[in-house]
């Protein structure tokens, strides 16, 4: 079935216009529900959509980003309107656990409902919209992983401030809430793809000590002196303390597993001691390589994108795609750069048009039915 025109932005959250949109879908498609995607600068506008949703019975959803994407650029006004036929199951969980023992309750109580819902679908998405500031995330996946398997399709990305200061970041109708997680099953829905494109460096290291998202030792070893020490042999820079946040994002850890499979992790703090904060976690004895960064100039990644959602879904021509690009890789790269990316994407894919966000980590699958990995420094796109 032809999803076209069910992506709409408005230049302005204004009640008049968000209204006049959802009766017109609403006229098409009586039980409409709606995905927002909100800019952090209009984050008081959440109300003005909850209220604009309300007058009209429409379903709604919804997360704050540090930007969006529309029309092959970055844009911090506005609202996305992503919408739906007929509102997929969805949930709102607030206050996610940490601890080891109610973390994995949490996930298994997440994990039930959501298997209550799927009845054997082969073509089930779960899409996952995470506060940045969960610090269990990977932990989490885990969990769901261990209980759902492949039973279903595995992406999202995360929403909160690039500043990484709290803030309530997703919504329902009724709620804003932070330290959570929003779900969604999105049915006949051939999950996401997701690329870095970063290319391993030959030599490797052990995270011999870590804690959640802190990695203390690499080798024994105080992690900064080595971070310093690694930058410096393979790439001839000079990382100090007083330097470190400019660097950080330029020269990331690459967590290299079992099937060659590299997850990314940009440090973005460094303690007192020379321990290292990442964007997500690193676990225990993580083979470790300083990663070399991508390029616009090389296709590859894009390339392997936009075949990737061809594989997926077969022709992608003129078809509503939803792309999340990371923070950090634009942080890295530049905004000209960046822009410079999405541009050749929407080149690339001659979709109809591409919605989405700038986000704070995302997550994917190793292989179609894969294992759910949280990455930092991607591109992860999906047919909406």
């Amino acid at each position: 079935m032809s999803k076209a025109n069910m992506m709409h932005f408005l230049p302005g959250v204004e009640a008049g216009e968000i209204e006049k949109k959802l009766a017109e879908m609403q006229a098409l498609h009586p039980k409409l529900g709606v995905c927002a995607l909100l800019p952090e600068q209009e984050k008081d506008k959440v109300a003005v959509l909850q209220a604009a949703c309300s007058s009209r019975k429409v379903s709604l959803v919804g997360a704050i980003f540090p930007a969006l994407i529309q029309d092959g650029r970055f844009t911090t006004s506005g609202v996305w309107l992503l919408c739906f036929r007929e509102m997929p199951y969805f949930k709102l969980y607030d206050d996610l656990p940490v601890a080891s023992a109610e973390a994995e309750q949490a996930a298994e109580k997440i994990a039930n409902d959501i298997r209550e819902q799927i009845d054997h679908n082969p073509d089930v998405t779960l899409f996952m919209l995470f506060d940045a500031m969960v610090p269990n995330i990977g932990t989490l996946l885990d969990n769901l992983y261990l209980h759902l398997a492949n039973r279903v399709h595995y992406a999202g990305a995360n929403a909160g401030s690039e500043t990484f200061q709290p803030m309530p970041c997703l919504f329902d109708s009724e709620r804003v809430i932070q330290n959570g997680v929003l779900l969604l099953l999105l049915n006949s829905h051939k999950g996401a793809i997701l690329e870095h494109g970063y290319h391993t460096n030959p030599h490797t290291s052990y995270a011999t000590s870590t804690n959640g998202n802190c990695i203390s030792q690499i080798d024994w070893q105080p992690a900064f002196k080595v971070y310093q020490d690694l930058v410096r042999e393979h790439y001839g820079q000079e990382v100090t303390a007083e330097n470190f946040y400019q660097y950080g994002v330029h020269f990331p850890f690459g967590i290299v597993r079992a099937n060659h499979h590299v997850v990314v992790r940009i440090p973005v703090m460094l303690a007192e001691d020379g321990s290292l904060f990442c964007v997500g976690e690193v676990p225990p004895n993580s083979v470790l390589t300083l990663l070399k960064a991508p390029t616009v100039r090389s296709v590859e990644t894009l390339h392997n994108l936009t075949e990737g959602l061809k594989t997926l879904n077969g022709d992608i021509t003129g078809a509503e795609l939803m792309l999340f690009y990371c923070a950090g890789r634009r942080l890295h790269l530049g905004m000209e750069m960046a822009t410079a990316e999405l541009e050749a994407f929407e080149g690339l894919v001659q979709a109809a048009q591409v919605a989405g966000a700038l986000s704070l980590g995302e997550i994917g699958g190793s292989t179609v039915h894969g294992y759910p990995l949280f990455h930092n420094a991607t591109l992860v796109a999906a047919r909406w």
